[in-house]
């Protein structure tokens, strides 16, 4: 089979050399072959995206960059205070960041296709054990998407002539959805970004103090709770979208906070998961028997 024309020459060498290589464990690799699936090689894709100029901008307290003529969330928080003094807040703006958005999607897929496309050069049906690795180079707004797993073959089947499939599951955990009866179809990750510009409350209540004065009582900063809330039902919309009908295992939902100088936050959630679907009733697999070598 001749090389995909876009692969690095680095990979067309590392994969015409017929070296064995795989990313899983001792168990686990022998879960594959008890489950019919023949590590072939270790598979990766590699990006590094620019998130674009917006993230990078030293933009006017109090405006988004498109002023949420995007089509994305916005919400307003006004001040209840009154003009007091002319450093006062007098609102503040929670607003969905598109572009920053879009950057991730962009990089997590083409790391993710260039995976594929190695695990297709090996002529292997799936991707099992993927570790996907997304890093943030805060100085030059850089973010590296770098994702690995293993390819492996159905045993006894010809070449896939389709996509690979691929799951971040490997041994007992992928033998439990297929003795459940369901096929890893893909994984799945999705990301929302909210950029934060602090009303007065906010300020206040985020420096320790009330309203006027030092606060003894416990206060729910709104702004920001809404926030995260938003992020948590975009991301998860976002993901439910992918799915297309299949249901999503083994969830992992991260939520974190950036903060770029005094009342100016960014809060991102990323939701990763497995797509699988159903393809026969509940199977259980047999019960292994314990062996010992005599020599």
């Amino acid at each position: 089979m001749t090389p995909p024309s876009d692969l690095p020459e680095a990979a067309e060498r590392r994969l015409s050399a017929g070296a064995f290589s795989s990313g899983l464990s001792v168990s686990d690799f022998a879960a594959c072959l008890e489950l019919g699936l023949e590590p072939v090689g270790l598979v990766q894709g590699f990006c590094a995206m620019q998130q674009g100029v917006y993230s990078m901008m030293g933009l006017s307290r109090g405006l988004s960059p498109y002023g949420g003529s995007q089509g994305g969330y916005v919400q307003n928080y006004q001040c209840p205070h009154g003009m007091i003094a002319g450093e006062h807040r007098m609102w503040g703006q929670n607003y969905q960041q598109t572009w920053v958005e879009s950057a991730w999607n962009e990089g997590f897929t083409s790391s993710y296709s260039r995976m594929l496309e190695e695990a297709t050069e090996l002529g292997a049906h799936g991707v099992v054990g993927v570790v996907d690795t997304v890093s943030r180079l805060t100085d030059a707004n850089v973010t590296e998407f770098h994702m690995s797993g293993t390819a492996v073959k159905v045993l006894d089947t010809p070449a896939a002539a389709s996509t690979p499939w691929s799951t971040y599951l490997a041994g007992q955990r992928l033998a439990k959805v297929f003795e459940a009866g369901y096929v890893p179809v893909s994984i799945v990750a999705s990301v929302s970004s909210i950029r934060v510009w602090a009303s007065c409350v906010t300020e206040y209540l985020m420096e320790g103090m009330g309203m006027w004065s030092n606060s003894t009582s416990p206060t729910e900063i709104e702004q920001i709770v809404t926030a995260m809330s938003q992020a948590r039902f975009m991301v998860r919309t976002s993901a439910r979208d992918q799915l297309h009908g299949d249901a999503l295992h083994g969830a992992d939902l991260q939520l974190s906070e950036r903060e770029f100088e005094k009342g100016d936050l960014e809060v991102e959630a990323v939701l990763r998961g497995n797509r699988i679907r159903r393809y026969k009733g509940f199977d259980p697999l047999p019960v292994p028997k314990p062996t010992v070598r005599l020599s």
